[in-house]
């Protein structure tokens, strides 16, 4: 076995997430929360720390809130869509400005924020 692997599938990491805009309490990553570090997206396990990690999981598919808006303007989401992170208002929608995130699978109205499952990846 080779010596230098540190994770196995590296599918749950930690992650420094102290830039990303988060539910908690100043902005904090909560646990559940999705996001994106660099152009790695993740939900956290774990609530983010006093040094700004938290556990994360970068792989699967959870329920996430997700607005029906590239934007712009307000638009729907078919399944299937690419879903983007937008940091600025920490959300999920269909805004190409953010970072590709992973794939709705299931609709969301034009307009409307609607929790869906979400695959995490490209």
């Amino acid at each position: 076995m080779a010596t230098n692997q540190v994770y196995d599938e590296a599918d749950q990491i930690p992650l420094n997430v102290s830039a990303v805009n988060g539910s908690g309490v100043g902005d904090l990553v909560k646990s559940g929360d999705p996001g994106v570090v660099g152009d790695l997206p993740f939900v956290a396990l774990t609530d983010e720390d006093a040094s700004g990690n938290a556990t994360c999981k970068t792989n699967g598919a959870y329920n996430f809130a997700v607005r029906g808006h590239d934007g712009t303007a307000n638009a729907a989401i078919a399944q299937g869509a690419i879903v983007y992170w937008d940091n600025t208002n920490g959300e999920l929608d269909v805004a190409t400005s953010g970072k590709r995130f992973g794939y709705a699978l299931a609709a969301v109205a034009s307009g409307a924020t609607s929790t869906i499952p979400v695959k995490i990846g490209y």
